[in-house]
């Protein structure tokens, strides 16, 4: 049956009448602020709405379509997350504008032209020999200086030197020795000392200037003796070097005491040198050399002047040394385990992925830098896919067999592989030397990009389900 007319107008009676004491009720309230205003209706603000307000809203989420309501919108989010990349852009964080966007910016487009060619070799004992040897090779060394020599028997006099000369003669009523025999203890005279002047002269009494720059001392002396011989009585004479000014050294840069010294009469060598400097502040692997001599400049390793004998060179007069700290360094990318590094400059922090590092030694195998690099990650690292970048001397690639006839330059871009699934490949990694701005990649395995998939999936997942479980909490 029908309800009867009356019993309508009952019903509407009383809704009209409860409405009412909800807008009452509503209009008592206390007013909403800043973001509370629109979100009335959730469940976080039920507790400052009137009690009639907040039995409707109790009601109305009991209803399952209200309680399924977070799951679908969360679900709607990530679809449109998907298809639209402008809403990811404005959605998510980040450090600048997207390659999109740098791409459609600009107003003349030019086309890269032709691809970089590449030698790919995969790493073996040989090969590993042979690129070592070039790797040694290519160490700085003094090739110049080393084979000079530097320093002669006796070191030439120069200008700014100090010098003396005695002149002995033979009997007394000579030029120098008077006629008394008894007035004097020795047939010698010993003149004031002299300075060398600009000219590379000297003044000696009765024969005038005599010109000693780039002479030796007995060189000086003979002439000086030769040209009292018609005055004096057979004339003897000896020239000593008090002072030498001309033959200094200057050692400089990262050295613990900067100094200029002068050289002496047995002369000195590079190392010597350096550690009347102070020595080296940096380690000898990652500190070069400087030798600028007579307007020539040649470089060395100071670990290689170490080593080798033939480059701890003898220096020479006017000789500048200057030391200076120039780390060798590589790059690693790629599938690398992430953990807190140091930098060059010592500062904590960071991830080894993708980052910069230096040699702790003079040979630095690859097994030692991907080691620094924090090695491979075993959820995400191919052990088939380790590469080491870098350009190569085309004769070294020739000699290995590989085909240079299409590379013009003598440096070659080239990529060696080395496969770890197998043990060979570590005790090759091992034996092979890192040079100066090399490349370490580390491929993803096949994989890799599953799992970074699954894992979006369980997150969002995740979120869902804690979205559920609030909002059956709020019930």
């Amino acid at each position: 049956m029908f309800p009867s007319s009356s019993a309508r107008r009952f019903r509407f009676t009383r809704r009209r009448n409860e409405s009412a004491n909800e807008c009452v009720a509503m209009s008592a309230a206390p007013p909403l602020q800043g973001d509370d205003r629109g979100d009335a209706l959730t469940s976080t603000r039920i507790a400052h709405l009137p009690a009639v307000l907040t039995k409707r809203i109790r009601a109305m989420q009991g209803r399952r379509s209200i309680n399924r309501f977070p799951v679908k919108f969360l679900w709607a989010i990530f679809a449109m997350a998907l298809t639209s990349c402008s809403f990811t852009a404005e959605l998510v964080p980040k450090d600048g504008p997207t390659a999109e966007a740098v791409r459609n910016a600009a107003e003349v487009h030019v086309a890269s032209g032709e691809t970089l060619s590449y030698a790919f070799v995969k790493l073996g004992p040989e090969t590993a020999n042979a690129v070592n040897r070039t790797t040694n090779a290519l160490a700085l060394r003094f090739n110049g200086l080393a084979s000079s020599k530097s320093h002669k028997a006796e070191a030439p006099i120069g200008v700014g030197d100090v010098i003396s000369v005695t002149v002995f003669e033979a009997l007394a009523g000579g030029l120098f020795i008077p006629a008394e025999a008894g007035v004097r203890s020795g047939n010698l005279v010993q003149m004031p000392n002299q300075e060398v002047d600009s000219s590379g002269q000297v003044n000696v009494p009765y024969i005038g200037n005599v010109r000693v720059a780039g002479r030796t001392a007995k060189e000086v002396g003979a002439e000086v003796s030769r040209r009292l011989a018609n005055r004096a009585i057979e004339p003897q004479t000896i020239v000593s070097v008090v002072e030498r000014r001309s033959n200094d050294v200057s050692v400089l840069g990262d050295v613990n005491l900067p100094a200029r010294f002068f050289i002496d009469p047995s002369g000195i060598r590079l190392l010597a040198a350096i550690a009347r400097a102070g020595g080296p502040k940096s380690p000898a692997h990652e500190t070069i050399v400087t030798v600028q001599r007579r307007g020539a400049t040649a470089q060395a390793l100071l670990s290689t002047i170490i080593k080798e004998p033939s480059q701890n060179i003898p220096l020479a007069g006017g000789d500048s040394i200057f030391l200076a700290r120039e780390p060798k360094i590589f790059m690693a990318f790629g599938a690398t385990i992430e953990r807190p590094g140091v930098s060059l400059t010592g500062v904590v922090g960071g991830s080894s992925v993708s980052r910069r590092f230096s040699f702790d030694a003079d040979n630095f195998s690859l097994a030692e830098g991907l080691a620094k690099a924090g090695g491979l990650d075993s959820l995400r690292a191919d052990p088939k896919g380790v590469f080491l970048l870098r350009f190569e001397n085309k004769r070294t690639l020739a000699s290995l067999g590989v085909d240079t006839s299409t590379y013009r330059s003598d440096a070659v871009p080239t990529i060696y592989a080395v496969d770890l699934s197998v043990s060979e490949g570590f005790f090759l990694m091992n034996s092979f030397y890192l040079r100066h701005q090399d490349v370490i990649v580390v491929t993803d395995s096949p994989t890799a990009d599953l799992q970074k998939l699954l894992a979006v999936f369980t997150n969002l997942s995740q979120i869902a389900q804690g979205a559920g479980f609030l909002a059956n909490a709020t019930k």
